[in-house]
């Protein structure tokens, strides 16, 4: 298992997001995963999934972040 955020972040992205934020530039890809690390972080139902399914938890909170970036 990697210890990269960045990586971390793409690997919980679903295929199309993974693609798209790829293809950014390492600090816009830094910046989406430190947000992404916040919402696991601060959000307690994420806390909860994540005692369920760690991958699960990762992934809604990497498609939270990706919602408000399009808002």
């Amino acid at each position: 298992m990697t210890t990269d955020t960045v990586e971390r972040f793409l690997a919980a992205l679903d295929p199309e997001h993974r693609e798209a934020v790829g293809a950014r530039p390492r600090e816009e890809q830094e910046d989406l995963a430190a947000a992404w690390e916040r919402e696991l972080e601060t959000d307690d139902e994420l806390d909860t999934l994540d005692e369920l399914s760690p991958p699960a938890a990762e992934a809604e909170a990497a498609r939270r972040v990706m919602d408000r970036g399009n808002e």
